[in-house]
């Protein structure tokens, strides 16, 4: 089979993980980051900003020819569309034309966007036009099949972390502290804010929330990437993971990674968080301010034995079950496999 993925090529994406894993089990696969096109457009100046914004640029059509030319070069037998916000429903239906089963996966909400970058009409008009859509979302599974009656398959959120980068993790020493890795959004400021004002010390990483909270028992870091990412995850001793207003009642990535490097996650109680694990044995889920008052105090004072012991079952969990990128490629091939057959 001859896949075409179409997305983006910044070393955070999705589709870079998928792309090797899809090429180590032998499919032959390319690459269209039309996303790189659009923000390489979008950051040359502040006209092709204007023009974006007033819907009078060109970027969207270039961009399209673009995918249709490396169509006719490639000839994929399928096209998976992330996300889509740069593909035109119009060249969907050409594709269509040529008889190549269409799917998409969204990481995001399709139908609840929070900021430019998360969707746009391209995303909503596009929906019935694909063959299968791969969703993480239980809530958005389930609206998909029934208002659009289309064929949909839940792809949560995994982990990609190298055992040697696992190995440095486990001589990392214990900081017995709370931490939330993320940036601020208004709820999750509010969220910090009460738990400080409710006496929890928090060590926050992430991108200008000294402009949104400010409190003695909160401290403020750099964002983390790589290595060092995976290091903050593993050391503290309670991992804070809060929703974005799309993700409410779902789980988000860092559901999957901190349980994946063996962390200690204390998470909202919502239906995925249960799914995928084992509430006060592999993961901590709270519904109130109040029930995630009480179960910090309680993981931070937790013997290092039984702070081991969690860490051990949401590792094992998250390895057993196959919540790695791996085991989600391998689930994703199959069903693309099975499209028109």
């Amino acid at each position: 089979m001859k896949l075409l993925l179409v997305g983006s090529d910044q070393v955070w994406s999705l589709e870079r993980i998928y792309l090797r894993y899809l090429r180590e089990a032998g499919v032959e696969t390319e690459l269209f980051a039309a996303q790189n096109l659009l923000y390489d457009y979008h950051k040359r100046s502040l006209v092709h900003k204007m023009r974006l914004r007033l819907g009078v640029s060109g970027i969207y059509k270039m961009i399209n020819r673009r995918l249709l030319e490396i169509v006719d070069r490639f000839q994929p037998d399928r096209i998976w569309v992330f996300k889509g916000m740069e593909v035109l429903p119009g060249t969907l239906r050409l594709l269509h034309e040529l008889k190549i089963p269409l799917a998409n996966y969204n990481p995001d909400n399709p139908f609840v966007f929070t900021g430019r970058g998360s969707g746009n009409k391209n995303v909503t008009d596009s929906i019935s036009l694909y063959d299968l859509h791969f969703t993480y979302n239980l809530e958005i599974k389930k609206r998909l099949e029934q208002e659009y009656r289309l064929p949909v398959c839940l792809l949560p959120f995994g982990f990609e972390l190298a055992d040697e980068v696992w190995q440095e993790c486990l001589r990392e020493p214990e900081i017995r502290r709370v931490c939330f890795v993320g940036n601020p959004d208004p709820q999750r400021a509010a969220i910090i804010r009460d738990l400080a004002e409710a006496g929890m010390e928090i060590d926050l990483y992430g991108n200008d929330w000294n402009k949104v909270v400010r409190h003695p028992g909160l401290q403020i870091f750099a964002p983390v990437y790589g290595d060092r990412f995976w290091k903050i995850l593993r050391a503290y001793r309670v991992q804070l993971n809060l929703m974005r207003i799309h993700n409410e009642n779902s789980h988000n990535m860092r559901s999957l990674e901190v349980p994946g490097v063996g962390g200690i996650m204390l998470a909202p109680d919502t239906d995925e968080h249960r799914m995928l694990f084992k509430d006060g044995e592999e993961a901590f889920l709270f519904r109130d301010i109040q029930e995630c008052l009480r179960k910090a105090k309680y993981l931070l004072e937790l013997s290092p034995q039984e702070a081991h012991n969690i860490r051990s079952r949401a590792r094992t969990r998250s390895l057993e079950a196959g919540y790695t990128y791996k085991a989600r490629t391998a689930f994703a091939l199959e069903q693309l496999r099975k499209l028109h057959e």
